[in-house]
């Protein structure tokens, strides 16, 4: 509270929305990347693409650790700015964040293992070439499993955003109707063959949800006087 005070909490918003805005951009771009290289169930094909292409593997795994990186700062940015309009449920929304930010990086372990076994440590010799293959697409799918968990609790996390700005007096309620229809986007992960046969039509609530929110906070950050004067009334609470 001390920091938003001597920032500003419009500036807090604004710097909130950049990191959005790098999440935004580098969360898709590692997606992107790996499904590029998939090489759908043939493992030789999929190593082929890897080997072939591994600096691009690299930058996608770069771009994921990125991504959760500024996740953090949102997430924490926000609860500071939304515990203003309920404390507890703002502390609910920062932990379904995190626990969907460890998951994914849990996921992003499973996706960088394929340079550690298709590079033949003295440890594999005991596979064969195509076993090896294998063994990568295996962890690049189990990996993918993660992610699509991580998704689910950003689910939770938007939506619980998303009803914080609708009771909210400093940002416009229809932004939060836009994060809560992000959430459920997301929340259809929870049965993955649903989460596809929707496709692209629950990837686009979630951009447009997400993506909505994060413009306004770089363009206009929000009503700092209305935000004051709920921080006069939680300080009284």
């Amino acid at each position: 509270m001390k920091a938003i005070s001597d920032m500003g909490p419009k500036a807090v918003a604004r710097i909130a929305g950049i990191f959005y805005l790098l999440v935004i951009v580098t969360s898709p771009l590692a997606m992107y990347i790996r499904s590029s290289m998939a090489g759908g169930s043939d493992a030789s094909v999929f190593a082929a693409n890897l080997l072939g292409h591994e600096p691009l593997y690299r930058l996608g795994a770069a771009a994921d650790i990125v991504s959760a990186a500024c996740y953090i700062v949102v997430t924490g940015l926000f609860y500071v700015l939304f515990r203003l309009v309920n404390r507890s449920l703002a502390l609910v929304a920062t932990f379904f964040s995190l626990i969907g930010i460890a998951t994914g990086t849990v996921g992003g372990l499973f996706n960088v293992a394929p340079l550690t076994i298709l590079h033949g440590a003295p440890y594999f010799d005991a596979f064969s070439t195509q076993q090896l293959n294998q063994l990568a697409l295996l962890s690049v799918n189990l990996g993918g499993q993660a992610v699509n968990i991580g998704i689910v609790f950003f689910g939770f996390y938007c939506l619980s955003i998303g009803w914080l700005i609708v009771k909210s007096t400093f940002l416009p309620s229809i932004l939060g109707a836009g994060m809560m229809l992000a959430g459920l986007g997301w929340l259809t992960f929870l049965y993955p063959p649903v989460a596809t046969a929707l496709m692209p039509f629950n990837l686009m609530t979630g951009g447009l949800g997400e993506g909505a929110l994060t413009l306004w906070l770089l363009a206009v950050g929000l009503n700092a006087q209305r935000w004051n004067e709920q921080a006069k009334v939680e300080d009284t609470v």
